[in-house]
């Protein structure tokens, strides 16, 4: 029976004036395209619509060696709705593209240590992508729970599509975090001080902040350890800062470091009540598994790495040696 409708179409075309090697002809007619093109086929467009849509640009000259291809391979017609990347290979193979749902890919990426006000920033500025957060209710629509959302989006990149939703994306960025979070606090130290997951989470977002080199994240894991042991304040200035806020100038000053806020690990005893950045897997595991250490004290050289010690007057004398005289 195919045969039958082949040859008929066959005959049809010598009789239309086409013949087979004209056809032959048209499966290898590059698109005539100058550069790469971004081209959205909206949902409905039908294979006619599209043939015309790129004639009108010069795209190809003709429509009717198309429309009779489909007819002869009707697989042509099933049009897939999407932004796609055209370029000179054949009309055809461009086609195809569509056909398969080969949709062009973006990209947004979380980096490790931000806060959420960054990546909200930041994603409201991704092209291709439909502005869809709720920032008055956001924790609910991502999470769909009352919580502060700091810290619970994973650092990585996200690939998605052209009229995907900013929603959808940091929702896969928070199940991943749940999955970390969950894969860290399954493999924890026995003897952790930490009472949860969450507060390993709020550790975690404070290791992240303070780590320059990556290999120092186990020690200041450590250091912060030993210190909610021995029940003594954190002292650390990222959550000063993040407590702050957009008020940051920049410039962590004196006044900054005796000034309340539930934040500011100086005048607060344990974790701050949130996670104040987005941690990485190595921050994650670092939390959950601090080296046995006697340090208590750091401070940083200058260079991204720090001084540890253990006691208070090794500490003054490094604070002297990388901070005062510097």
């Amino acid at each position: 029976m195919i045969k039958v409708i082949v040859s008929v179409l066959l005959l049809a075309l010598l009789c239309c004036g086409i013949g087979y090697q004209q056809l032959q002809a048209a499966l290898s007619m590059p698109l005539n395209v100058t550069n790469t093109t971004l081209f959205k086929v909206d949902r409905g467009t039908g294979f006619n619509q599209l043939c015309k849509q790129w004639q009108s640009k010069q795209w190809l000259d003709s429509c009717f060696k198309f429309q009779v291809l489909a007819k002869l391979d009707p697989t042509l017609t099933d049009l897939k709705a999407g932004l796609y990347e055209l370029d000179s290979t054949s009309v055809i193979d461009n086609i195809r593209r569509i056909n398969q749902g080969a949709q062009v890919s973006f990209s947004f990426t979380i980096i490790e240590g931000q806060p959420l006000r960054e990546v909200i920033t930041n994603i409201a500025k991704q092209t291709h992508l439909k502005q869809d957060l709720d920032e008055e209710n956001l924790a609910k629509q991502i999470s769909n729970k009352d919580e502060n959302l700091e810290g619970w989006l994973f650092p990585d990149t996200y690939h998605y599509h052209s009229e995907d939703t900013a929603s959808s994306v940091l929702k896969r960025a928070y199940s991943k975090m749940q999955t970390e979070l969950d894969n860290a606090w399954q493999n924890r130290a026995h003897d952790l001080i930490l009472n949860s997951p969450y507060e390993a989470l709020i550790l975690a977002s404070i290791i992240e902040k303070e780590t320059g080199l990556a290999s120092e994240r186990p020690l200041i894991s450590a250091v912060f350890t030993n210190r909610l042991k021995s029940n003594m304040r954190l002292q650390t200035d990222p959550t000063v800062i993040y407590g702050i806020g957009a008020d940051f100038d920049g410039d962590i000053k004196r006044k900054d470091l005796t000034t309340y806020t539930p934040y500011n690990t100086y005048k607060i005893k344990g974790l701050p009540p949130t996670p104040i950045a987005m941690p990485s897997r190595a921050a994650l595991l670092a939390a959950v598994n601090p080296p046995e250490s006697e340090y208590v004290y750091f401070v940083a050289k200058g260079d991204g790495s720090h001084q540890f010690s253990k006691t208070l007057k090794e500490h003054n004398r490094a604070v002297q040696q990388y901070q005062l005289n510097k």
